[in-house]
């Protein structure tokens, strides 16, 4: 158990709200008394979220200072739990039906009851890169940094949950997972032909515009000369740039995500099964395929309500063992097959072109391993 310390060296919790005004909602920060700015209603969320990460940068800190802030005021937070601890992370959180948005430090035992709120996903600070005829060697020797695929995946999902709205499709939400995924240090994202089939898009605008419509991304035109079925985009979530991973090894758990949404027990054309399926893939344990999880938590990360997500795993009969609610606590058990399985499933279909951009980047990506193409 973590003490309370009595004086907390830096205040790394901001908070804004977001108040109606006659000419619009207005934009009021708590820490720099910032107050009266009128925003279009549209962007209210993008502009809350895009304050806070101003914030967190001008008052960043090595991760051997920082302290879960949420202990530091008494976990007033959330409901009581047993104890402050394990690592500190950034918490992103929303109250009063999305009028009031905090950014703040927190430890993992209080991030995980505190309701309405998502770890913003693990990262290291972005660096900039010096050019060098040895850079392309160091690229392919280079060994991957922070969490695995699996985790990254799963603080994503439980990010986009809290910055979407909650009605949000789940072929939108596929989408933005590999969009926030693959995105450059620019928020710039380009999706080739392959990716788009293997999300079976195709040219489905419905997911592009509800993105679109939440603030959370624009298309942009694509190059002239680029190849057909390229979607390029710019990624407007200014919670994504506070920190940046390295992008090889984000774009290895896109491809995770691309392939556990996309076997053959997700062949249906319902984008909710296929979502359904890369939740559970990313939330299950490391002992056979077994996962445990709020079924609450697990529908709102498939925008689905309880009783929906319980018909959807109603369907899984080809990639789910077995399933069931527990009566008392109300959490979901389940059991997957093996991933084995799923991947020798979907391996046909990446023969046939899904790994379109891997190949036009020069470097053929398969089961996490980098291998240039000569």
């Amino acid at each position: 158990m973590r003490l309370r310390t009595t004086h907390p060296a830096t205040q790394r919790a901001w908070t804004v709200e977001l108040r109606p005004g006659s000419g619009g909602p207005q934009l009021v920060c708590q820490q720099c008394g910032r107050g009266g700015m009128v925003l279009v209603a549209a962007s209210a969320r993008s502009a809350a979220l895009e304050h806070l990460v101003g914030h967190a940068r001008r008052d960043a800190l090595p991760s051997y200072m920082r302290i879960c802030q949420c202990h530091e005021r008494g976990c007033r937070w959330h409901p009581r739990h047993r104890g402050c601890a394990g690592p500190v992370r950034l918490l992103l959180a929303r109250e009063r039906g999305g009028r009031l948005w905090r950014l703040a430090d927190a430890c993992t035992a209080c991030a995980s009851v505190t309701e309405q709120a998502s770890v913003v996903p693990e990262t290291v600070p972005r660096m900039t890169m010096t050019s060098s005829c040895s850079s392309v060697a160091r690229r392919r020797n280079r060994r991957p940094r922070g969490p695995g695929d699996q985790t990254r995946v799963r603080e994503m999902l439980s990010y986009l949950a809290a910055a979407l709205p909650s009605h949000t499709g789940a072929a939108a939400r596929l989408l933005a997972v590999q969009c926030a995924l693959r995105m450059d240090s620019e928020g710039k994202v380009r999706l080739p032909a392959g990716v788009m089939r293997s999300l079976r898009l195709g040219r489905d605008p419905l997911p592009w515009s509800e993105l679109e419509q939440s603030r959370w991304l624009r298309r942009t035109p694509t190059a002239t000369g680029a190849a057909d079925g390229v979607v390029t985009a710019q990624l407007l979530d200014g919670v994504l740039f506070a920190q940046s991973p390295a992008r090889p090894d984000r774009r290895s758990a896109a491809d995770w995500a691309l392939r556990m949404a996309s076997g053959v027990c997700t062949a249906a054309g319902d984008a909710s099964v296929r979502l359904t399926v890369l939740c559970l893939a990313a939330h299950r344990g490391a002992s056979a395929g077994r996962g445990c999880a709020e079924l609450e938590w697990i529908a709102r990360e498939c925008g689905l309500a309880p009783a929906e997500l319980i018909a959807v795993l109603d369907r899984l009969t080809r990639c789910l063992i077995g399933w069931h609610v527990a009566s008392s606590s109300g959490d979901l058990h389940w059991e997957l097959l093996p991933e084995a399985s799923v991947a020798a499933d979907t391996r046909s279909m990446w023969r046939q072109g899904e790994l379109q951009e891997q190949r036009e980047n020069g470097l053929l990506t398969l089961d996490g391993i980098g291998l240039p193409l000569k």
